[in-house]
């Protein structure tokens, strides 16, 4: 069991107004892209929804760390938004091993994806590749630069949008540049990994 509390005011103030906990699914249908934008999040579910709430676009981008504390050993399940770094600094290292996989969401090993498929660790994209750049300077219609001064924070808070804009220019495939795998790049990394049919 695990409970997750918003940080979004909107969010709390429906949840106050109606006065209970809330069950609900996420907003993306299984493997997709996680939607961080109000636009996204409609496109994503539809005529599913009756009612939609746009409190603007998601800051952190990537999804929520998951963390188990049973049995007395803390271990990482997902990475997410709350870096590694920062929670190994009040607990100490943290395990993980692969029998975790299954007991968070967002573990298959195709997840996240959109239609064109994934190539990661591209330093130079094909013509008919639409291209997730970081740092530097990286222009053309199809290129889409996840932060161009190589903030990880914000990388992670254009990810999914991104990921989604690239796919709607219907390119053969998604070319990743390298994103550093510290900090947040781990929770980018992790992503782009199951977005590109890998478990690692």
């Amino acid at each position: 069991m695990a409970i997750r509390v918003p940080a979004h005011a909107s969010a709390r103030a429906v949840l106050e107004a109606f006065g209970g906990a809330v069950a609900a699914p996420s907003a993306n249908r299984s493997g997709r892209p996680s939607p961080t934008t109000f636009q996204d999040a409609v496109e994503e579910t539809g005529a599913a929804s009756a009612v939609a709430l746009d409190g603007g676009p998601c800051t952190v981008g990537v999804e929520s760390t998951v963390v188990s504390v049973l049995n007395g050993a803390i271990r990482l399940l997902r990475p997410g938004g709350v870096t590694r770094e920062a929670i190994e600094a009040l607990v100490g290292p943290l395990q993980s091993s692969a029998d975790d996989a299954h007991r968070s969401p967002g573990r298959l090993a195709l997840h996240y994806a959109p239609n064109a498929p994934v190539r990661l660790n591209v330093l130079e994209p094909q013509d008919d590749e639409a291209f997730l750049a970081f740092a530097g300077a990286a222009h053309g219609a199809n290129v889409f630069n996840l932060s161009p001064s190589g903030d990880l924070r914000e990388a992670a808070a254009n990810l999914f949008a991104y990921l989604r804009a690239a796919d709607r220019t219907r390119p053969r495939a998604i070319a990743v540049a390298p994103i550093p795998d510290h900090g947040l790049g781990e929770a980018i990394n992790d992503r782009l990994r199951r977005a590109a049919g890998f478990v690692g």
